[in-house]
């Protein structure tokens, strides 16, 4: 199966992003693809920030990019786009980092007003770093995602079931057997 790297462009160590992320990483593994989690605010920031193309940090991050099948990027939406910090990532990679990967936009964000941040800000960047696909992405509203006290995820049932069709369908573009494609054929 594929390798998959896992994108978190969120800032905040309890961003509802990471955690629906890694809850997408999970229905991956299932379907047989290794999935490589990376949450960009762990990177330095002063690698991050100053540009540094050759701190090592950001040299093994590119080495990801590169060993990679396909990517999920998440963010939440600040202003109408992506985060700054995961801007600052995608700066620092190589002009055509994505080539002939197959890539997930999935966005966050507090207003239907950002649904479409994934089309108009997230999507052109991506696809200007020359990915062979951009698989349909998918926004969930912050008021869909809730964490229990003990860290368990539920997303509501309308867009739970959204992102495990499009997580399927990104799923399928790289080769792995889905749950709900599957089942529908």
């Amino acid at each position: 199966m594929a390798t998959v790297l896992s994108v978190s462009g969120s800032p905040s160590a309890t961003s509802r992003t990471a955690r629906l992320l890694r809850h997408l990483d999970e229905r991956l593994i299932s379907q047989g693809h290794e999935v490589i989690p990376l949450d960009v605010r762990t990177l330095p920031a002063e690698a991050l920030f100053g540009a540094d193309f050759a701190h090592p940090a950001i040299v093994r991050t590119t080495a990801l990019f590169e060993q990679a099948d396909g990517l999920v990027i998440a963010t939440p939406v600040y202003k109408a786009a992506y985060s700054g910090l995961l801007k600052s990532l995608l700066d620092l990679l190589p002009q055509y980092a994505l080539a002939g990967k197959t890539v997930l936009p999935l966005a966050t964000g507090g207003s239907i007003a950002h649904v479409l941040a994934i089309d108009y800000a997230l999507r052109p960047v991506l696809a200007s770093m020359g990915p062979a696909h951009i698989t349909p992405g998918w926004f969930t509203l912050d008021k869909d995602i809730t964490v229990g006290e003990d860290g368990t995820l539920t997303v509501a049932p309308d867009s739970a079931e959204a992102l495990a069709q499009v997580t399927d369908q990104f799923s399928a573009a790289l080769g792995g057997r889905t749950t709900l494609l599957a089942a529908a054929g």
